[in-house]
């Protein structure tokens, strides 16, 4: 067991089902092997919950493989226009005549075939697996070898990337550049994050070790992304060349960074005109401009120092939201976009401030004996921010056209969206300090005159930081697509550019536009993601959708009871819905581009999982505050419960404005949730009024009050749950989270104490003048008057009863470490008892690691478990 910690502590990768080892560490294999052996390749599985289609050139038809219980395996044919599901071949005829081939006995479930692949004509396919290629005539019932293969060729190449799965068996990938630019190998792990292993220079291959359900992203030193593999059981070959380049599956990617959905709809600066007669540059932080033709320069501008310059800064960037390190740019580089007719330029001026730094130590770096101070810039609410101003500029008289502020004052952000064709227009995008007021400015080149073309505006805020709740593309025919919640709810409306003007709300409901998977402009159809259209399910549920840009057409193109992602056919006639809740397994359907059901695929089989766990959470809705508002939870049974029992109740707590938080799909994995649970407690999940994703009422109570948390929906919900689970004891109620969690989580013990006896609050933002800028303005606004302080744990720490565990990660950079230091102070100075726990070498999370998570358990056991 020592050194199996050892493995844990030095090398935690490694503990995980599936993790790659590296051959520096293969000393540690067999010891893994041999001590977790049992272990690890017991754990409970789920079959038939994932179709990976592999269509036919004819584009009417896919394969698609089952892993099933023992190792077996199946193969499925679906024919798309018959709507037929059958076995792709015939098993027992091929395990029959491959091993007479093969000279060996193979069994019907457990063919050594990877895949299959169509013959040109339809007429016959091909089987190919480790023993090579082999050919399945379905018409003569032969099979007969076709050309071997040491390796199994891999063409399927995916994108975005996809978070690997863990439960497969040992196998290798080769990998063979046949680009001209060296490739990285980066494995993908479970959360979509890169591990890179190797660089493969051009002409080299690279065998790696993996496992089945590994994800491997292939991508150039410039960070472009080529496509990305699964490994399957088999040894597989992966060739990288211009083919694997062209076949590479998109599909839509899921973003949630802050701001992404703005960003991929603004121009990149260029410093070069379009006709490539100019160049702009910063010299001595003024702009100037050069004429390639002869090299010529003239200054643009004369005022410009280093406190207010057009060289290109970084800061901008981490004052909206990127709160680490940036690379400096060039002293040269200017942030320039021109006009399609190279006759004006733009230029960002900005007027730069001292800006702040969170400062930690590390105490423990790796061997080193002496503690390290780290720093790393990071804003929070009411800092100053680095102001850029347009400035735009007519190049052939090299005079600047003055552009009023007068509709953008006071910016949180300022961006260019686009230049018109002509070059007569372009647009900003303006997000007022404080995201109550965005707006698209259209600025007029001649003479810099500016008009509002949108101005949303809200009481509240306006959640610009959502993919979904901010959209804006530019469509044809002078027109603009726009997210707004001005009607309660977020929908989305159409704009002519022209005049101005709202054209038609495209849809329109008590319901959400989630996020939009697809617009085609030509035919005027969108397809997008919806929550709460289906009055009869979860209203968090998401559901596919289609509308005509002109707001007719609308149609649900989903029908399960659950929450659905889709993937569709090549050429989009087709999409397989696949669909789930906590308490159902996925289901996987067929549909055509109208919703049509075709056919159902497959329905996961989850029993292992269920017999492992006793059961699955138990989905449950009670009114909220109001007596009227359904609030939607979840809770998590004991393993071994006992109806003659009473049992403490747990709430997992995370209650950040940004979404929702209660899980809607199916999880193989028990989550630390169930562990705590099967300890002898109720773990209870639950989204209060103030989280996202419902009506803008029912968000807008966070608004300057994060204080809130939802605590008297929380409160309601689990008093209505006491009556359908009188096993239950609400005098012995206990809550956890981490990040906003954790400041969630000790702020029940300091409103409502006589509720909630015992909180553990892992790496809380306990004032949210001290944690980071974007989030905390989005929902709070610039700190005035006192509501910063009537919100903040650290400022009522006097008022908290009941059982705290603080816990605080020293190496923290999502939230600074210092708010768990202040108010552990004050409590101190209130004279509170508490445990504060600090975790050496821990970031944000601390408490999820095995030494804190054992902690806490241990610390409720002590709480709530005294009868």
């Amino acid at each position: 067991m020592t050194i199996l910690y050892r493995i844990m502590k030095h090398h935690p990768t490694t503990l995980q089902r599936g993790a790659v080892v590296p051959l520096k560490k293969a000393k540690y294999v067999v010891i893994l092997v041999c001590a977790l052996a049992s272990e690890v390749f017991a754990q409970p599985q789920v079959y038939r919950d994932r179709v990976q289609p592999q269509w036919a050139k004819s584009g009417t038809a896919f394969w698609y493989r089952n892993d099933l219980p023992n190792s077996e395996r199946e193969f499925v044919i679906v024919d798309a226009v018959a709507g037929t599901r059958q076995p792709a071949f015939d098993h027992s005829a091929v395990a029959i005549q491959m091993s007479q081939i093969l000279t060996r006995g193979i069994e019907a479930s457990k063919l050594p075939i990877q895949k299959i692949e169509w013959s040109d004509d339809s007429s016959a396919i091909h089987l190919i697996g480790e023993d090579g290629n082999f050919l399945w005539n379905s018409t003569s019932g032969q099979l007969t070898r076709a050309e071997a293969s040491a390796d199994v060729e891999i063409s399927e190449f995916f994108l975005p990337r996809r978070g690997s799965t863990t439960n497969g068996a040992e196998t290798e990938i080769a990998v063979i550049n046949q680009l001209d630019r060296p490739v990285q190998v980066h494995w993908v792990d479970a959360e979509g994050m890169l591990k890179q292993y190797a660089t493969v220079s051009p002409g080299e291959s690279h065998r790696q070790h993996t496992f089945a359900g590994h994800v491997w992203l292939f991508r150039f030193d410039d960070e472009s992304e080529i496509g990305c593999v699964e490994a399957t059981d088999e040894p597989t070959k992966v060739t990288l060349n211009a083919k694997a380049l062209e076949s590479v599956r998109r599909s839509e990617r899921r973003r949630n960074r802050p701001g992404r959905g703005r960003r991929n709809r603004v121009q990149h600066s260029n410093p070069t005109s379009p006709d490539e007669r100019f160049i702009v540059f910063a010299k001595e932080h003024n702009i100037w401009l050069k004429t390639l033709a002869d090299d010529s320069i003239v200054a643009l501008s004369s005022d410009a120092g280093a406190d207010n310059t057009f060289q290109k800064d970084a800061s901008r960037d981490r004052a909206v939201g990127m709160n680490y390190e940036l690379p400096d740019f060039p002293e040269d580089i200017v942030d320039a976009h021109w006009s399609t007719d190279s006759e004006h330029v733009i230029a960002f001026q900005t007027q730069k401030v001292d800006e702040r730094r969170v400062h930690y130590i590390e105490s423990t770096p790796g061997d080193q004996l002496q503690p390290k101070l780290h720093s790393y810039p990071y804003l929070k609410p009411g800092d100053p921010l680095p102001v850029a101003k347009p400035r735009l500029f007519h190049v052939d008289d090299q005079k600047e056209i003055v552009i009023s502020n007068e509709l953008f004052p006071n910016p949180w952000s300022l961006e260019l969206l686009r230049w018109t064709n002509d070059g007569d227009r372009f647009w900003l995008l303006y997000n007022e300090r404080g995201h109550q007021r965005l707006r698209v400015l259209e600025v007029t080149a001649a003479s810099g005159e500016v008009r509002a073309l949108v101005d949303e505006h809200s009481d509240t805020f306006i959640q610009y930081s959502s993919e979904g709740k901010f959209e804006l593309r530019w469509l044809p025919n002078d027109q603009l697509l726009w997210a707004s919640e001005r009607s309660g709810w977020n929908h989305l409306y159409r704009y002519n550019t022209a005049s101005g003007q709202i054209m038609n709300a495209v849809t329109s409901g008590e319901w959400n536009v989630r996020r939009i998977e697809h617009i085609d402009e030509e035919a005027g159809v969108i397809w997008f993601f919806a929550v709460g259209i289906k009055a009869d399910q979860d209203p968090y549920h998401e559901h596919f959708c289609r509308v005509n840009l002109d707001g007719s057409g609308f149609k649900i193109l989903t029908e399960g009871d659950g929450t659905h992602s889709i993937e569709w056919s090549p050429d989009r006639r087709w999409f397989v819905d696949r669909f789930s809740r906590v308490d159902l397994p996925f289901v996987t359907e067929l549909r055509t581009d109208a919703g049509e059901l075709v056919c159902r695929l497959e329905a996961a089989d989850a029993s292992e999982i269920i017999a492992d766990r006793g059961s699955l959470p138990q989905r449950f809705t009670a009114r909220g505050r109001d007596g009227k508002t359904d609030i939607w939870g979840i809770v998590h049974r004991p393993k071994n419960f006992d109806p003659t029992k009473s049992y403490p109740v747990i709430e997992n707590i995370y209650a950040g404005p940004h979404d929702f938080h209660v899980p809607k799909s199916f999880r193989a994995g028990a989550g630390h949730q169930q562990r705590i649970a099967d300890e002898g407690f109720f773990v209870v999940q639950i989204d209060g009024m103030g989280t996202a994703w419902r009506s803008k009422s029912f968000h807008d109570v966070c608004y300057r009050n994060l204080r809130d948390s939802g605590f008297p929906d929380r409160i309601a919900w689990m008093k209505s749950l006491k009556t359908e689970i009188p096993q239950i004891d609400l005098s012995r109620v206990g809550i956890y989270g981490g990040s906003a969690g954790g400041q969630n989580a000790m702020a029940a013990l300091i409103w409502h104490s006589d509720f909630y006896k015992a909180a553990v609050a892992d790496c809380g933002c306990h004032d949210n003048r001290m944690d980071k800028i974007w989030w905390n303005e989005q929902w709070m606004g610039v700190p005035e008057g006192d509501f910063y302080a009537e919100n903040s744990n650290m400022e009522n720490a006097h008022r908290l009863q009941g059982d705290l565990m603080l816990v605080v990660g020293e190496l923290d950079r999502n939230v600074d470490p210092a708010t768990s230091m202040q108010v552990a102070k004050k409590l101190v100075d209130a004279n509170k008892e508490f445990d504060f726990v600090v975790v050496p070498g821990a970031g944000h999370g601390a408490c999820e690691t095995p030494w804190a998570s054992t902690k806490r358990l241990q610390f409720f056991k002590r709480t709530l478990m005294v009868e």
